[in-house]
C-alpha cells in the first residue's frame, strides 16, 4: 500500500511530532508499505497567515503522485487535516492550541486583536465540519480527543504509543539527580524544578534540552541566582545512547509541562522505572501518572514539588517506578494494534 502521513513543521524546529512521523513511517515500512512524510512549513504570524495555510492546504492534490495512487493518507497536525483525499485517516497529536486550550493565556496572543478573535473563530469552525470528514479519527491521547468533544463535538478514539527507543530503556540504578528532558520552553516549566531545587539540599537536576534559548538563558541565569551552579547541569542535545543512560540512572523524572498532549517524557520515564513528578494541570501525563502510587502530582508551584520529593529515598523511588513500569507492559502499547487501526477499512 502506498501511504502518506500528512503534517506540517515549523522549520528549524523538531520536537516529538516530528518523532511521532518518523516512528510511524518506519513501523509501516517494516510492514511492507511505501511510505512518505509530507510535510508543509508552518508559520502562525500574523494571525491572517494561518488563514493563508490552510487555503494553501485545501488546494493540494495528494490523491495520486507521479501517475500512482496515494491509498491511504494519514494526517496529523493542524492545518494539513484539512487536506482532501478520499481515504483519510486522522492521528491527531493536537489541534492549533493558540486557538483552544492556550487561548488567553500567556501562550497564546489571538485574543489580543480583532484579527485574532476571528481567525480563532474561523479555525473552530474549520475543526466542527471537517475533521468529521476523515474516515476514522483518532488522537495520540485521551486528553486531546476531551479536547475534540469539548470544543468541536467531534468523536476521536485515543491511540496510544511507545515512545522511541522504548525497547532499550530500562533501570540501573536510582541515583542523585531528577531528569528533565525536553525543549527547554516556557510552555514546559523547567524553572519551577529548578526553583524548587533551593528547597531541597541534597537533591541535583540534569536538563537536555537547548539553552540557546530565551527561556534556555533565562533558566541559566536562575541557576546563577540561586547559586545552584554545583547542583544544575544543562546538557544540550543527547545522542539518543546517552538519554537511554540518564533514565536509567536518574532518581526521577520530571515532566512539569502545561496542558502537555501526550509527553513522551512520562512513557520514557515509566519504561526506565522511574517515578514522574508532573502537575494537576498539565493534560496529558495525568493520564498515567496517580499519585504516590506511581510518581507524583502537584499543583504547578516549585513549593509543592519540593514538598511531595522531601523525603523521596531511594527505596521510595524504586517502589514509585516500577509501578509506572507495571503500567507501561498493562498497556499492551502495540505497533500491530496501531498499524491495524490505521490501515482497517476500504482501500
Amino acid at each position: 500500500m502506498k501511504i502518506g502521513i500528512a503534517t506540517v513543521q515549523v522549520p528549524f524546529m523538531s520536537g516529538g511530532a516530528e518523532i511521532h512521523a518518523r516512528l510511524l513511517q518506519e513501523q509501516l515500512i517494516l510492514r511492507q508499505h511505501e511510505v512518505d512524510i509530507i510535510t508543509l512549513p508552518f508559520k502562525w504570524y500574523p494571525a491572517r497567515t494561518i488563514l493563508e495555510h490552510i487555503e494553501a492546504v485545501e488546494k493540494l492534490d495528494l490523491t495520486e503522485v507521479n501517475g500512482q495512487k496515494i491509498d491511504r493518507l494519514i494526517t496529523m497536525k493542524f492545518p494539513m487535516y484539512f487536506v482532501k483525499h478520499p481515504n483519510k485517516v486522522g492521528w491527531i497529536l493536537h489541534q492549533h492550541r493558540q486557538a483552544y486550550e492556550l487561548f488567553e493565556t500567556k501562550h497564546s496572543d489571538m485574543h489580543l486583536s480583532a484579527e485574532g478573535r476571528d481567525v480563532c473563530q474561523t479555525i473552530r469552525c474549520l475543526d466542527s465540519t471537517k475533521l468529521p470528514e476523515h474516515q476514522r479519527l483518532f488522537t495520540n491521547s485521551q486528553h486531546v480527543a476531551d479536547r475534540l468533544w469539548r470544543y468541536n463535538r467531534v468523536h476521536a478514539e485515543a491511540l496510544y504509543h511507545p515512545p522511541e527507543d522504548y525497547e532499550l530503556l530500562h533501570c540501573e540504578r536510582y541515583g542523585d539527580y531528577i531528569l528533565v528532558p525536553g525543549r527547554l520552553d516556557d510552555i514546559k516549566r523547567q524553572l519551577l524544578m529548578v526553583e524548587a531545587l533551593s528547597y531541597l539540599p541534597s537533591i541535583k537536576l540534569i536538563l537536555i534540552g537547548n539553552a540557546n534559548t530565551p527561556y534556555g538563558k533565562l533558566l541559566q541565569q536562575r541557576v546563577t541566582e540561586l547559586d545552584l551552579q554545583a547542583r544544575v547541569t544543562i546538557k544540550g542535545f543527547v545522542s539518543r545512547e546517552e538519554k537511554i543512560s540518564l533514565y536509567a540512572n536518574a532518581l526521577a523524572v520530571y515532566n512539569g509541562a502545561h496542558e502537555e498532549d501526550y509527553g513522551y517524557v512520562t512513557l520514557e520515564g515509566f519504561f526506565s522505572s522511574k517515578p514522574v513528578i508532573t502537575h494537576t494541570d498539565s493534560g496529558g501525563p495525568l493520564e498515567f501518572v496517580v499519585d504516590e502510587e506511581n510518581g507524583f502530582v502537584t499543583e504547578p508551584s516549585a513549593k509543592a514539588i519540593a514538598k511531595a520529593l522531601e523525603d523521596l529515598s531511594t527505596s521510595k523511588a524504586q517502589a514509585l517506578g516500577e509501578s509506572g513500569k507495571r503500567l507501561m507492559l498493562s498497556l499492551n502499547l502495540s505497533w500491530d494494534f496501531i498499524i491495524d487501526s490505521l490501515l482497517q477499512g476500504d482501500v
